[in-house]
């Protein structure tokens, strides 16, 4: 093979090798950062019979099925400012049907659910399926709003609370 060919042979393959690792290095450098995971609101402690129940332990969720605007946000503040943890709030549906106010949830003797009626005069407990996480409260037209209630609430019978996530 003649000299000159072979040079230009090795580096027509170092140019494309050069080509072809700068293009997966501009690719690489230019890909999105992963995001970074979403802790989640609360998750599940186990409560035994007799323990006590804060409202630090207690994460509320609000919903709003009134046509009072920003009645979820005000109610999640109140019980906020009361020692309960945040989850989240926004509109029940049209069909809610709730005028004053429900908690939505599928075990009504959980200690959890007792500690926020106890805080929120007239609370009606509805056995209800809902995605929203902690205790489900919906407010109406005619709530009144949040109560001083107890401090805690000792657990009656062994049960599972939505506790706020550390972070």
């Amino acid at each position: 093979m003649l000299p000159g060919l072979r040079t230009l042979l090795s580096l027509t393959v170092l140019a494309l090798l050069v080509v072809a690792v700068g293009g997966w290095g501009w690719s690489m450098l230019t890909e999105p950062f992963p995001k970074k995971a979403e802790a989640p609101v609360c998750s599940s402690v186990d409560v035994k019979a007799g323990d006590h129940v804060f409202p630090a332990q207690v994460t509320v969720s609000v919903l709003n099925a009134s046509k009072r605007e920003g009645l979820a946000g005000r109610t999640m503040a109140s019980l906020i400012e009361d020692g309960f943890a945040r989850g989240t709030s926004g509109n029940a549906s049209k069909r809610a049907g709730v005028s004053t106010v429900q908690i939505w949830t599928s075990d009504p003797q959980s200690p959890a659910v007792q500690l926020v009626a106890a805080w929120l005069p007239g609370a009606k407990v509805v056995r209800h399926a809902t995605t929203d996480p902690g205790v489900v409260v919906v407010v109406g037209d005619k709530f009144g709003g949040a109560d001083n209630g107890p401090k805690s609430y000792t657990a009656k019978t062994d049960a599972t609370i939505c506790s706020p996530t550390l972070s």
